[in-house]
């Protein structure tokens, strides 16, 4: 960058907004932002002085009046804050950063469960316009995390009577009589991240209560055979481990005035090898089906600690180059190898 294509030009941050929150503790988000954009910036008091590209300059102000809209919601800053907008402007998104990093799905003991990228927005946006939505993505996206805030946002705002989670217990099959227990002690491992779940966004005093009205059901898939569900939010977690035949079981279980979120990971499937997953090939019998959606996630979209998104970035690599060696479908060329999350 040479010295004939720099410009000058000086940002002023309203004096309401605190520069720490703006710039962070050390100036660390300044930093990045000159790192990130190629530019110098240099502060003082509530002005900031932006020399580089003219290109570069206009993204730095819009991405700073990105971060004052998100400051004066309320929220906090930080580094991750300032990467996920920078992303969005780079990507020329038509949503601005601040709508979709300020979407308030729900809040519980003084934390908010937000969106935090715009392809998860999106995904939100789906579950609001279908009656049917599949989130399809690697692990660490909030596809299931997501889902749940939106089916506690119903049940509280009387769109839904009740909640049903429920996700296939696939590795129990024959061995589930040898296990110590009760049935329900034995499936208990099986349901534990929905449980989790759960008592982030509900006060755990109150779920034993609401699962004993039967406000809030959790159970194994095989639990919805034969059943109707009306004026229910219906979650189908882990569903890259259903079969063609379990899938169809479970979507025409859907009554009046229910909604249902199937999430899964088709990458990561446990059934065993040469049975087909029923989430595989949803997509394939229901593309074009009205009010039915389908909103895939990926490494981009990791909430996670940034190795995860690193990690599943990589996984999509290898594979994506031994499909190239093996054109084979998957569970057909390694019949004897598991995928686990």
């Amino acid at each position: 960058m040479t010295d004939a294509h720099q410009t000058r030009h000086t940002v002023v941050v309203p004096t309401s907004i605190d520069m720490v929150s703006l710039l962070g503790p050390g100036d660390e988000h300044l930093a990045r932002l000159e790192e990130a954009l190629e530019a110098d910036l240099h502060v003082r008091g509530n002005r900031i002085t932006l020399v580089g590209e003219p290109s570069e300059l206009a993204l730095a102000e819009r991405l700073l009046d990105e971060l004052v809209t998100i400051l004066r919601t309320g929220q906090s800053v930080t580094g991750e804050t300032v990467d996920r907008v920078l992303g969005m402007l780079r990507a020329e998104t038509t949503e601005r950063p601040a709508d979709v990093l300020s979407l308030n799905i729900l809040s519980n003991r003084g934390r908010s469960i937000r969106p935090k990228t715009l392809n998860q927005k999106r995904y939100v946006d789906s579950i609001d316009e279908h009656t049917i939505t599949f989130g399809i993505g690697p692990a660490g996206t909030g596809k299931t995390y997501l889902a749940m805030a939106k089916a506690v946002q119903a049940l509280q705002s009387k769109q839904a009577n009740r909640i049903i989670l429920t996700r296939p217990a696939v590795e129990a099959g024959e061995h589930l009589g040898f296990l110590p227990g009760t049935l329900g002690e034995k499936i208990d491992p099986y349901l534990r991240p929905l449980y989790d779940a759960l008592h982030d966004m509900i006060d755990p005093d109150t779920i034993p209560k609401l699962m004993a009205a039967g406000t809030i059901e959790v159970a194994p898939l095989a639990y919805m055979r034969g059943r109707t569900l009306n004026d229910s939010f219906i979650i189908l977690d882990e569903a890259q481990n259903t079969t063609p035949e379990q899938m169809k079981m479970f979507l025409t279980r859907l009554g009046f005035g229910s909604k249902i979120v199937v999430t899964g990971d088709v990458t990561q499937t446990d059934l065993p090898g040469g049975v087909r997953s029923g989430l595989r090939v949803v997509e394939d019998i229901l593309d074009g089906v009205e009010d039915i959606g389908f909103h895939r996630l990926t490494s981009a979209d990791v909430v996670r600690h940034k190795l995860v998104g690193r990690i599943v970035a990589a996984y999509d690599e290898f594979d994506a180059q031994a499909q190239q060696a093996d054109p084979r479908p998957a569970q057909a060329a390694r019949p004897h190898r598991k995928q686990r999350s």
